[in-house]
């Protein structure tokens, strides 16, 4: 999903690949930890074995860093920032919505 994002949108392919892992991740722990009652190993290597491979958290680093250079900073910027507070915010609404199912 990540490599056919970034074809065209540069950035936010891992933007979108990150946001939607953050979400899948606290979703699927907190609704499995309701509902399935799974061993923590178990919720734990699927979780972030999973999603940690659909996000990439060095890609993101590397852009951050090549806007940067490029001279693009407050592009770098508010790149870093959507990821963070957006990842934050996505894992929130995981959180949320995989505790009330």
């Amino acid at each position: 999903m990540r490599y056919v994002l970034s074809q065209d949108f540069c950035a936010a392919g891992t933007l979108i690949a990150n946001l939607c892992g953050c979400f899948l991740l606290s979703f699927i722990t907190f609704f499995v930890i309701k509902r399935a009652k799974w061993p923590s190993w178990l919720t734990t290597g699927l979780g972030t074995g999973m999603i940690g491979a659909l996000t990439t958290f060095s890609t993101f680093s590397f852009e951050t860093v090549a806007f940067l250079q490029q001279g693009a900073v407050l592009i770098g910027v508010t790149y870093w920032l959507v990821n963070l507070c957006g990842g934050l915010l996505f894992a929130a609404l995981g959180c949320a919505l995989g505790g009330k199912l």
